[in-house]
């Protein structure tokens, strides 16, 4: 009897597949693969078209002669090889940046190789990481990167200013502290919205901006109609992209708020009764637009406004991207040095902003540069406040009202005492008709003064809730010290 009698087509397989590959499982109970030596890994369930483990274990099988099997064999092995690396320890899996030793972050290339940069406040440099110590999960969203240029001594952020076109300094400043944020695995960065008249060049600022982390092949994408598609994509790649927003509703926006901090989305697994599978995302937000309408405050103190303006010299798209795809790698390269410097550099984080994260970025690259990004970064989030005053008639009647208490006083009345006092301010004499969307009911009103609580709190007007021995009430206060409130006249 031959030995390839004396052993089935599954052992052949399972023997060859653990001798080539070493194979773990992350936190939620999926099984990777990773050829040895090398960082990449991918899912062995995963029944994609191009880069399936099933197919580089059916191409290594027929490259070394070992022969060519049948699905039945192969599925008979996978199995096999799954439940024995559920034993395995836990190890998470990365999609471009990646957290490593010795206070170290990892950025993906997208190289067949596995090349990758280590960026440590000591330096960078260009290495494969032990792959024990960083897993790169790649998707069709994983675009290659070329590597990056040493000795760019600043000349890349000075090529990117020049083919973007901020309308400021200060947009210039907030936009490579995002870029800086987006190296980060765990820092999360509010979501930049390239904003400016039609003509000036948001969508192609969005793209540059975006190509920097994900490469040539990373693009922007419309909003997709539903949350379930937007967090599909967002857990693919690394950078999500929208482009040309003229509305926002109230579920993309809650979805958008979740994006930028952090959430997880638990579902049915498919074919099953009861399992579920979790995901996790934590992602970079990029959008552009002219005016996406009224923004919900506490998606305002997630967003990072940059304003553009039209270009005084047009050049068509070939030229343009020509010269942007020469500038990366220069461009990339000064990016990393700057990273460099400002995780290297000592500042105090801001503890009024809720962004703090990113606030002490601002101030750790103003520490390294001195580019002003933390006094950037407050004003447009007061510029943001004003925006969400301007489109919100509740917050404006409020702040009317507030203009009329004394500094260092306060008023207490219930929800349904507070709806009837705002109710006939915006009213009047001449009583004038409601707005859509104006409170009914005193629960509605609490829960939107809920909502309008940092942003009336940044006007010098605070809302707070307590309990009496005999009804809840709502309260709204003028500290002593706060400025009076600017009554919204215009809008009324």
């Amino acid at each position: 009897m031959s030995d390839d009698e004396k052993n089935p087509a599954r052992q052949i397989i399972t023997d060859y597949a653990q001798a080539h590959f070493r194979y773990f499982r992350t936190a939620d109970g999926t099984v990777y693969a990773q050829r040895n030596g090398h960082p990449v890994a991918r899912p062995i369930r995963s029944q994609g078209t191009t880069g399936s483990h099933r197919q580089e274990l059916m191409v290594g099988l027929f490259r070394d002669g070992i022969g060519v099997f049948n699905g039945t064999a192969m599925k008979e092995a996978l199995d096999l090889i799954e439940a024995l690396a559920l034993t395995e320890d836990v190890q998470p899996v990365h999609i471009r940046v990646a957290p490593g030793y010795d206070g170290a972050t990892w950025l993906d290339l997208g190289r067949s190789d596995g090349q990758s940069v280590r960026i440590h406040p000591t330096g960078w440099d260009i290495r494969t990481p032990d792959p024990r110590e960083v897993c790169w999960r790649r998707t069709q969203l994983t675009g290659e990167l070329p590597l990056p240029a040493k000795d760019a001594n600043g000349k890349g952020i000075d090529l990117l200013m020049r083919l973007c076109n901020f309308a400021t300094a200060e947009t210039e400043c907030l936009a490579i502290a995002w870029l800086i944020g987006c190296l980060g695995p765990s820092v999360p960065v509010p979501a930049p919205f390239l904003t400016g008249p039609q003509g000036a060049g948001k969508s192609t600022g969005g793209r540059m901006l975006v190509r920097i982390i994900e490469g040539m092949t990373g693009d922007l994408r419309r909003a997709p109609k539903d949350e379930e598609n937007l967090i599909a994509a967002v857990a693919a790649g690394w950078v999500t992209a929208l482009d040309n927003l003229s509305h926002m509703t109230p579920d993309l926006s809650d979805a958008m708020c979740c994006i930028v901090t952090g959430a997880e989305n638990v579902k049915r697994a498919l074919f099953t009764d009861g399992d579920v599978f979790r995901v996790g995302y934590r992602r970079p937000l990029l959008l552009t637009g002219i005016d996406v309408g009224v923004i919900r405050p506490d998606l305002a103190e997630r967003l990072l406004p940059l304003r553009l303006e039209r270009p005084k010299v047009r050049r068509t798209e070939d030229e343009l991207w020509a010269e942007y795809a020469e500038a990366l790698p220069v461009i990339l390269g000064s990016l990393l040095d700057l990273t460099v410097k400002v995780r290297a550099a000592e500042a105090e984080t801001p503890t009024d902003l809720r962004m703090a994260d990113f606030a002490h970025l601002c101030a750790q690259l103003d520490a390294a540069t001195g580019l002003g990004a933390l006094a950037a970064y407050r004003a447009s989030l007061d510029d943001l406040n004003d925006d969400v005053i301007e489109g919100d008639l509740l917050a404006q009647t409020v702040l009317k009202h507030a203009a009329g208490i004394e500094p260092g006083t306060e008023q207490r009345m219930t929800s349904a005492e507070w709806l009837h006092c705002l109710t006939g301010l915006y009213t009047g004499e001449d009583f004038r008709p409601l707005p859509k969307g104006w409170p009914t009911t005193g629960k509605v009103l609490s829960d939107r003064l809920k909502r309008l609580q940092p942003t009336l709190a940044a006007r010098g007007v605070l809302v707070d809730w307590g309990r009496t021995n005999t009804a809840r009430y709502i309260e709204i206060a003028r500290p002593s010290t706060a400025p009076a409130p600017a009554e919204q006249e215009a809008a009324f």
